[in-house]
């Protein structure tokens, strides 16, 4: 009874934090339980009883295969458990979601018992997360003749298992929450720093907004008991900076209901809504779980007479309230209608028809996408079984076709990998269709919940269509804690065993390789058609359209090795003119961003596709934009890249996967040396003409074109989180792109950071260089802010110390990392010097290292967000202010932001990352660090 005992330790420090007992998970201690149910008279009979019934968790975890065992028991009659008749156990079966499950019920169904074997073909009818093995079992006793099976297989091919589920209501009360005004980034409804607990759903839930909120949220649900809160992000949009799944499970869990009364802390179909919409990839999130994600549109820009927006002294535009949507506010969604309404249902507010998609509306029923994408799985096996066609049920695919218009970029490649659309059919934008998916990622923060949502879908092993798939560990490299020691084994073991190739070695041959994720999937994608999946926003590829998605869709991809969603717009970007030699790549990046502002007035980028007509940067350098667009809050972006630069890419991604394999990562089914033979094939295919690099066609249509003037960039250019703008949702958006003489070379810098996935080897030589440059000036450097530097992979460390780089990093650094010796403590306070950390994400990531509150932190990374990088102090906000390597260096070296004389000066005769327009021959522009 050892494990039952702990089990009772463990509830009793959870009480102490005001939680629950933790689901269980471990199918030794449902052992345990079963024993004490049997035993009449053990003291702990009463509550091994309701852990069993109510707190076991479902799925393929070995508690749900040891609980479908014994229910199996109960059915036959085996074993007795008054509180347990058979059809109670039936009903438990019902809501266990596959795998043991279904293979008890299989059983059950197929057996010699004709009374139970119908009562578990009901129970089957119901269920949709069959797999190979089981459709393979049904569809063998249908041909040899059993009529159960037959039976089953007619209602799948019907859909019984979706057309007898309840329709969503006509009405639904909401009652508003306002959870913060301005863009909401999912930090705020999960904040990255707490990313260790989100496996813990309970736990991890009271870390959403504030305990402040929560208890709000709470007394609005008592005081309008028959409502359900719609959280709102007020003149700004819901959900950016990432899909978070973690985020929607706290939205659910505060807000939304119960999936099933067996299984704890699992909540759905939460609502939530933005004066500017949902973002793109945390809406794909919302929709997993059925949920409803509204456009208010409440927020309107002032105009004149002439129609054109009425500006402020800050030159932004005037917002005027159509209606308001303040805390406590009771409305009406009619999903007959497509409407929001005033709290009496007549004063029509707003259309919302785009939140109520035939699919989305499928999602809303189901319960969540997963439902339905293996729903329609099952469907189409019963038919072919049945030799019949499956009755029409769900919405079709949406096939928009344009005729004599040609092809974006992302529109050939969707094509390409489409699945299950009319034959010849060419899709254009706007088409929802289902497609085959090439790489997927999964990252160590939510890899722990995509391993929890596998399970939960009954998944055992990676779909075998797959090109290749990585697991892995630079969100938590910097800091080996316990949390990270409870949490990472464990999920490198899961990955490793279900077929993805992982960062860390479970039977320990090759040490942790917690290279940045996004920098190991731009190498093992080699294909520039390929649709990439990762458990991250900044799945960004410079090869291929890659989609940031939540860890319940990479656990989908993962299993099936397909997506469902729309085929997005594109915008295309261009650039013209002659970038100046002390100008670095990061900064036309962040000019791109501003003059596209300048040209459109609004963000065009968001929601869409990125193609940026870059050929002349290999997949590294080009990397650095294609990061940002996450930023920009565009849904993918997509780079256009010559022949022969792409074949480059992919002659340096090849030498990259043969590291892998000389580490000894290969697994065992030779997943990197298929993709090496890929690699090659894609190459031939290019140097014969047969297939060139990804392009669009010349009549191709797109919502916009920005064209980049390279001649108009002439001093470094600076993201600014804005924190003590007036207007609160201007604050910690990314559209703040400054020039460095804004600054007139008096703000204080406290730390400087270069690293994250942003960096590439290039980056780590500028700061050697700098550091050569003002010795030689100098005599020696001498650092008034902290410069902590992250490389972004081993392989460019090991390149550095071959190019002699390293050396005179390690001569000015006062730390240097050790693997056989890494931190078990955060660092809280910085010297004035230079710290070489691990590879990975560092402070980027927010959940390890941290600036010291209150401090202005320079860094070459992606986030801005409030309390990301660093936290407020009751005197002063934390700053994160966003720049290219040579500014940050020199910031750090000064202590504060440089002129841009000074900024010249030191970067004279620094290779910087060069760039210019596609050229005839491209190699003039290329970059020496490359």
């Amino acid at each position: 009874m050892s494990l039952y005992t702990d089990y009772l330790t463990e509830i009793e420090t959870r009480k102490g934090q005001g939680l629950h007992p933790k689901p269980i998970e471990d199918g030794a201690l449902v052992a345990e339980l079963i024993a004490q149910i049997e035993d009449a008279g053990s003291e702990y009979r009463d509550d091994s009883l309701n852990f069993f019934i109510y707190n076991t968790l479902p799925g393929t975890t070995s508690a749900a295969g040891v609980k479908a065992a014994f229910l199996k028991k109960i059915i036959v009659g085996e074993a007795i458990v008054p509180e347990i008749a058979p059809a109670f156990a039936f009903e438990l079966l019902s809501h266990m979601k596959g795998g043991p499950s279904v293979e008890i019920l299989l059983d059950l169904a197929l057996g010699e018992d004709a009374a139970i074997a119908q009562k578990a073909a009901e129970v089957l009818k119901t269920q949709v997360f069959l797999y190979d093995a089981d459709m393979a079992r049904l569809g063998m006793a249908y041909e040899a003749g059993n009529a159960v099976a037959k039976d089953i297989l007619e209602s799948y091919a019907k859909a019984e298992f979706f057309t007898e589920l309840p329709g969503i209501e006509e009405e639904i009360k909401v009652v508003t929450y306002i959870a913060a005004e301005g863009d909401i980034s999912t930090d705020l409804l999960s904040p990255g720093n707490q990313a260790h607990s989100r496996s813990d759903r309970e736990l991890h839930g009271q870390c959403m907004i504030s305990p402040e909120a929560q208890r709000e949220i709470q007394a609005l649900q008592k005081q309008h008991p028959d409502k359900r809160v719609m959280l709102i992000a007020e003149k700004g949009t819901m959900g950016v900076g990432s899909s978070r799944m973690s985020g929607v499970n706290n939205v659910a869990l505060w807000t939304g209901k119960k999936a099933s009364p067996y299984v704890p802390f699992v909540n759905i179909a939460p609502v939530v809504a933005g004066t500017n919409g949902i973002s793109p990839i945390f809406l794909t999130t919302v929709g997993v779980t059925g949920g409803i994600g509204i456009d208010l549109k409440n927020w309107v820009r002032k105009t004149d007479e002439d129609g054109k927006p009425i500006l402020n002294n800050d030159g932004n535009p005037i917002l005027e309230q159509k209606y308001s949507v303040e805390t406590g506010t009771v409305l009406t969604i009619n999903t007959r209608d497509k409407k929001l309404y005033d709290e009496t249902g007549t004063r029509d507010l707003v259309d919302v028809a785009s939140a109520f998609t035939p699919q989305k509306v499928e999602f809303m029923k189901a319960g969540g996408s997963y439902a339905i994408v293996f729903g329609k799985k099952l469907q189409t096996f019963a038919a072919e079984t049945l030799g019949i066609e499956p009755t029409p049920v769900f919405a079709p695919n949406k096939e928009i076709s344009r005729e004599g218009q040609g092809l974006t970029a992302v529109e050939k490649i969707f094509n390409r990998n489409a699945v299950g659309v009319t034959p010849g059919k060419v899709l254009h934008a706007g088409s929802d269709v289902r497609v085959r998916v090439n790489i997927v990622g999964s990252q160590d923060t939510t890899g722990l919940m995509t391993a929890q949502e596998l399970e939960a879908m009954a998944a055992t092993v990676i779909s075998p269509i797959l090109d290749g798939a990585y697991q892995s560990g630079c969100h938590t490299a910097s800091v080996w804690d316990a949390k990270a020691q409870a949490n990472i084994p464990k999920l490198m073991a899961f990955m490793n065993n279900f077929g993805l190739i992982t960062a860390r070695d479970p039977k320990g041959v090759y040490h942790a390789m917690t290279d940045v994720i996004h920098k190991v999937l731009n190498d093992i994608t080699v294909d520039d058609w390929a649709i990439i999946i990762g458990g991250d926003s900044h799945t960004r590829m410079s090869k291929g359209v890659a989609f940031g998605a939540d860890s319940g869709t990479v656990a989908l991809a993962l299993a099936t090795g397909e997506a469902t969603m729309p085929i997005p717009e594109s915008v295309k970007v261009t650039f013209k003119g002659t970038m100046q030699p002390h100008m670095d790549f990061r900064d036309v990046v962040h000019a791109t961003q501003a003059q596209m502002l300048k040209q459109c007035g609004d963000n065009v980028f968001q929601g869409r596709v990125i193609e940026v007509h870059i050929g002349t940067l290999l997949a590294d350098q080009a990397f650095t934009f294609t990061d940002w667009t996450a930023e920009m809050k565009a849904k993918a972006s997509i780079c256009i890249s010559q022949d022969e630069t792409l074949i480059e890419s992919l002659e340096i991604a090849k030498s990259r996967i043969q590291i892998m394999i000389d580490k000894g990562m290969e697994n065992a089914a030779g997943t990197l040396h298929g993709l090496i033979a890929k690699a090659d094939k894609r190459i031939a295919e290019i140097r014969s003409g047969e297939k060139p690099a990804l392009a669009p066609d010349e009549n191709a249509k797109y919502f916009a074109e920005v064209v980049v003037d390279l001649d108009l960039i002439d001093e470094p250019m600076i993201a600014d989180p804005d924190v003590n703008n007036a207007d609160v949702s201007k604050r910690y958006t990314h559209d703040t792109i400054r020039p460095v003489s804004y600054y007139g070379a008096r703000k204080k810098v406290d730390l400087g950071f270069v690293g994250s996935c942003m960096v590439h080897k290039g980056d780590i030589k500028i700061v050697a260089q700098m550091l050569k440059n003002l010795e030689k000036s100098q005599g020696k450097v001498e650092f008034k802010a902290p410069l902590v530097v992250a490389a972004p992979t081993y392989n460019i460390i090991d390149e550095l110390k071959a190019e002699g780089d390293w050396e005179i990093l390690q001569k000015y650094s006062g730390f240097e990392f050790d693997d056989l010796l890494p931190k078990s403590k955060a660092r809280t306070e910085y010297e004035n010097i230079l710290y070489l950390e691990r590879p990975g994400c560092n402070l980027c990531m927010g959940n390890q290292e941290k600036a010291a509150k209150g401090d202005t932190v320079l860094a070459t990374s992606t986030r801005l967000f409030q309390g990301r990088v660093v936290e407020d102090t009751a005197e002063k906000k934390g700053e994160s202010l966003l720049a290219s390597t040579p500014v940050v260096v020199l910031s750090a070296i000064l202590g504060r932001t440089p002129s841009a004389e000074e900024y010249k000066a030191a970067v004279e005769g620094i290779d910087l990352t060069r760039f210019a327009p596609p050229l005839e021959k491209p190699e003039t522009s290329r970059s020496v660090h490359f």
